[in-house]
């Protein structure tokens, strides 16, 4: 009942029903919730090589069918989902995370979602499985360095809605906005909400900076963030809360994208992702209240394997259009603290010994209290475009590296910066640093170069690795910039193929 104590405020209604933690859930648990909350449908979902979330859909009507679907899975096409998997032997089982199990937010038949995992013909786990390139990435990091890797999304999106001439926001002011000058406050509020519900933990939602009127439509940025969790489970949040927004978009008839970039002058949507490593339950990101040396070996692990990170994080053209020189969005290979020009930040702490709450409030007695457990390192390139469970697997993999690199301190030292490399003061710091790739092309390059990184340990597989050079290199956009020069109006013609990426 303890246990229950601590999930007083969670939404899932699995949780609130059966009193544990999804961690814990088992075969019998989810029988007995659908069984006595008369639930009628069941959907596995499981995310494809698109990244998209893919559903199948079983009626029940007969416990002895529920039991089996629960205990066996279900056969799926496999050569329909990911490219590497070929037609001849493309049979592959989807088995069922009992710990995934949520309600459909928006079924009007009472209906309960399992993600899944793939297996082959032989009962063994789908080695080139993203979802389970995750599990191999995590697991080799405790095994490497005895810790744990823990990690976190800031997901952000544009709504598309109806021009509203009453109360408009100002272009590219909309960082925090408040209704009536942020239009679609609900819509977000709403989608949090759901979320929640399907086992989502929230730090928070927002207003981002991005918005433009074009014609009759009404273009405004947001974005959700969430708390640091298992890497495995910040994966799975991400994954479906795009489906949840997207869904709830559909209902309310508005527009949603995730694209990097889609037009000129107006800002970017970006895929931050937040890291941290725990020992213990015990934040190691900071010792003495000063940044550790456990978190500088894995920034040193990330500014190693930075350029070959682009391979999972921005993977379609328009993610070249939103990492260019000079812009919020970084392209140098640096990192420092709470600067926002960098590739890796390390982000404003709770590190005061002072007690903020106190001196706002002067009812509370004074209770200064360590914040270190919230510090985390920011990795701020990414994308909507990314495959998430490839790119959080690629920063595991860069962060044990970071442990098993030659002198990952003084790399570290080297790579550090303290100034706004964005400054035109500053731009001999800037053309001393490495540079992100600029095209897929490029990055697919670099991505063969560094492949023994994501090899090592048995964790990316060598045909995936191939499969994932070969369709960077496809898009042949390495000379994206110049081409869109001469010829600007091509631009949009890319953003609309790429749209409704990832």
């Amino acid at each position: 009942m303890e246990q229950f104590k601590e999930q007083t405020f969670c939404m899932n209604p699995l949780v609130q029903f059966l009193h544990k933690n999804p961690v814990d859930f088992t075969k019998a648990d989810i029988i007995r919730y659908i069984e006595e909350n008369e639930i009628r449908m069941l959907n596995f979902r499981y995310v494809a090589g698109d990244g998209r979330l893919k559903s199948l859909n079983f009626v029940l009507t007969d416990s002895d069918y529920l039991n089996q679907i629960l205990s066996y899975g279900e056969r799926v096409d496999g050569s329909s989902l990911f490219s590497f998997v070929k037609a001849g032997s493309s049979d592959l089982y989807v088995i069922p995370r009992f710990r995934s199990a949520f309600m459909d937010p928006f079924a009007e038949i009472p209906t309960l979602c399992l993600m899944c995992s793939y297996y082959t013909k032989d009962g063994k786990p789908l080695e080139t499985s993203p979802e389970y390139i995750l599990k191999k990435a995590k697991k080799s990091f405790q095994d490497v360095t005895g810790m744990e890797f823990k990690a976190m999304g800031e997901l952000e999106y544009y709504v598309v809605g109806d021009k509203d001439e009453l109360f408009p926001a100002t272009d590219q002011r909309g960082y925090h906005e408040s209704g009536p000058y942020c239009k679609f406050g609900e819509f977000r509020a709403r989608a949090m909400y759901y979320i929640a519900q399907a086992g989502g933990t929230i730090k928070y939602g927002h207003s981002e900076v991005g918005n433009f009127t074009l014609g009759d439509k009404i273009y405004e940025q947001n974005e959700i963030e969430f708390l640091v969790t298992d890497v495995e489970d910040a994966a799975n949040q991400l994954i479906i809360a795009k489906w949840i927004i997207r869904q709830l978009a559909y209902e309310y008839g508005l527009d949603v994208t995730f694209a990097p970039k889609i037009t000129v002058g107006k800002a970017g949507s970006g895929l931050h992702i937040h890291t941290q490593i725990t020992k213990d339950g015990v934040n190691q990101y900071v010792k003495d209240g000063v940044l550790s040396e456990t978190a500088r070996k894995a920034i040193a692990g990330y500014m190693q394997c930075a350029a070959s990170l682009t391979a999972f994080g921005n993977a379609n053209p328009t993610s070249y259009f939103r990492l260019v020189p000079h812009q919020e969005a970084p392209t140098s290979i640096c990192w420092g603290d709470r600067n926002r020009s960098v590739l890796v930040r390390v982000p404003l702490g709770w590190l005061s010994k002072g007690d903020m709450v106190a001196d706002a409030n002067p009812m509370e007695k004074p209770n200064p209290v360590d914040g270190s457990f919230k510090q985390t390192v920011e990795f701020r390139c990414p994308d909507g475009s990314a495959d998430i469970y490839l790119l959080l697997a690629g920063l595991v993999v860069a962060a044990r590296c970071g442990f098993e690199m030659k002198d990952p301190l003084a790399f570290a030292k080297e790579t550090y910066v303290d100034v706004n490399i964005f400054d035109e003061a500053n731009r001999e710091k800037a053309d001393s640093l490495k540079s992100l790739p600029t095209s897929c092309y490029e990055s697919g390059v670099v991505l063969e170069q560094h492949r023994e990184y994501y090899e090592r340990h048995g964790v990316f597989t060598p045909e995936l690795i191939n499969d994932l050079v070969a369709k960077l290199k496809s898009y042949n956009d390495q000379n994206i910039r110049e081409e869109l020069e001469k010829h600007p109006e091509r631009m949009m013609e890319i953003v609309k193929t790429y749209y409704h990426c990832g």
